[in-house]
């Protein structure tokens, strides 16, 4: 193809998507999302990658839940008791709940659940959030009672999982059970159809606890090009997604683009990061690895990747939560002091430019999984910013699914990833030395005998202040060893069809109310 025919393209592509019609909806009162992944598995111990956690969400309920003001309230629970300083929960669950199959929801269900989660048998994340857990009984039909060996922080948002359905998973091999891909829960949506690669339908659940949702079908399309996703998005083909900094700041802020959808932006809870693989021999000194974060420039990424929509990370907590520490100083941009740290370990620089030790380069391979444009840039420049210091980079870009298979089978040196956090500053399960095995969540292996014992310790105590001075140690030791270098907190950047209608912003977002969201029968009212 010639260069006037590439620019001809390139104009027309710029033309179509600077263009703003009314939105053709297929099916007005049905909400249709996207993903750049397809799911995993949907049962709530192995929806651990994002894709399978935001279908499994909506299919199943746990105990409890975050409300819009961050308060832990009752989801299958209508209440609870904590007794003996916190080594006692009395959970009194809501009567009346259904399966989707039409089974009640008892306390046998809760019971199932601790113990599938707690199987060694079941390749589950999860299960170090009820490690402390001693016992689980039914005092009834509708109480369990929660006993643990020592008071536990974070008890009551650990009992947000997902309850699994006793009477279709008892004595079954859960991990290869049929329910990953057909799913019976309680939740606001019931599993109607799964096309792999393709699209995943849920359908209302009518007789859902709370109330039905308006919606009747919440529909996940499988589209990994966040190009063709935007112009989906644009001409009706689904209603909501997050914009990349580039649609946000090009079309996202534009009156004909604003006439038919409404853009939420707020920090989000998380960030996104440079994961080292330390049992590699390039990554297994901690001077080397502050080396890099030396080398790396955040506020040029900032700029470049993010348009400034976002800020720098520092660490395993963001600006936003309350275990952060505002003490703990970042690794300045400094690539001489960077290249002196290096030469100081070893390694020099060979004829191509490139460092070298004992007979080995500095080359490494980063991982990144397709579809997300942001990090597809950051690396990009992360490449080119370690270049100036003798560092090599080769970019892998893989489907997701495959890109999780090597993550957790620890066949990777380096990985651009990003964590969506929980709101309790928890730890255990991301960097205990405990959690390294595959499918669980340390797949770095980051080992520290400090950060063990004081994630160990800010479990046990209940009182947030002291908590926290616990947490502002973990914060300062893990910047201070770098098993990740800490890159940004994007900003979260959500456009929504402006039919939709009922979405209240709050401190947790905007889908903290999303099954009373709805769309007015008049279309005159649509995008008023």
């Amino acid at each position: 193809m010639s260069r006037n025919y590439v620019k001809l393209f390139f104009f027309i592509f710029l033309f179509i998507l600077s263009c703003q019609k009314v939105p053709d909806i297929k099916e007005p009162f049905s909400i249709t999302g996207a993903s750049s992944a397809d799911a995993k598995r949907l049962l709530p111990l192995f929806a651990s990658d994002s894709a399978s956690a935001d279908i499994s969400g909506k299919i199943f309920n746990g105990l409890t839940k975050y409300d819009k003001n961050l308060n832990i309230v009752g989801d299958l629970a209508e209440n609870w008791k904590i007794l003996k300083d916190g080594k006692e929960i009395i959970f009194f669950l809501k009567k009346g709940v259904k399966w989707h199959d039409g089974e009640e929801f008892t306390a046998e269900d809760v019971i199932f659940t601790y113990k599938a989660v707690t199987d060694k048998r079941n390749p589950t994340p999860y299960s170090s959030n009820y490690g402390p857990v001693r016992e689980v009984k039914a005092l009834d039909k509708y109480t369990v009672k929660v006993v643990y060996e020592k008071p536990f922080a974070p008890a009551l948002e650990s009992w947000g999982m997902g309850i699994l359905p006793k009477h279709l998973l008892e004595g079954k091999e859960i991990f290869n059970s049929s329910l990953n891909r057909n799913p019976i829960g309680t939740g606001p949506f019931k599993f109607k159809e799964w096309i792999t690669g393709q699209r995943l339908i849920l359908e209302k659940n009518k007789s859902y606890f709370e109330g039905a949702p308006f919606f009747e079908k919440f529909i996940t399309r499988i589209i990994p090009d966040p190009s063709t996703m935007f112009l989906e998005l644009k001409f009706g083909g689904i209603d909501f997604m997050g914009l990349s900094p580039a649609q946000y700041k090009y079309y996202g802020q534009k009156s004909d683009f604003k006439r038919y959808f409404n853009v939420y932006r707020y920090p989000s809870f998380g960030y996104t990061y440079l994961g080292y693989n330390l049992r590699d021999p390039l990554f297994s000194e901690k001077k080397v690895r502050q080396a890099i974060a030396h080398a790396v420039n955040k506020k040029e990424i900032i700029e470049g990747v993010l348009l400034g929509y976002g800020s720098p990370s520092n660490g395993p907590f963001p600006p936003s939560s309350w275990a952060f520490n505002p003490e703990v100083k970042d690794f300045e941009f400094d690539p001489e002091k960077a290249e002196k740290i290096l030469l100081e370990a070893g390694w020099i620089r060979g004829s191509d430019g490139i460092l070298i030790k004992e007979g080995r380069k500095f080359s490494f391979t980063l991982l990144l999984n397709q579809g997300n444009e942001s990090r597809l840039k950051t690396a990009q420049i992360l490449k080119e910013q370690l270049k100036r210091v003798g560092i090599e980079v080769n970019i892998r870009v893989l489907e997701w699914q495959s890109f999780l298979e090597l993550v957790n089978k620890r066949h990777f040196q380096a990985v651009l990833l990003g964590w969506s956090l929980s709101r309790d500053p928890d730890l255990y399960d991301i960097f205990h030395s405990s959690k390294t095995l595959p499918g669980e969540f340390n797949f770095v292996s980051y080992r520290n005998p400090e950060v063990d014992r004081l994630i160990e310790k800010a479990r046990e105590i209940l009182n947030r202040e002291e908590r926290k001075k616990l947490y502002w140690k973990i914060h300062s030791l893990i910047t201070e060893d770098q098993p990740y270098c800490f890159l940004y907190v994007p900003d979260a950047i959500i456009a929504v069809n402006k039919r939709i209608k009922g979405i209240e912003p709050a401190v947790i977002g905007i889908w903290h109310n999303y099954i009373h969201w709805y769309v007015p029968k008049n279309r005159m009212e649509w995008y008023n």
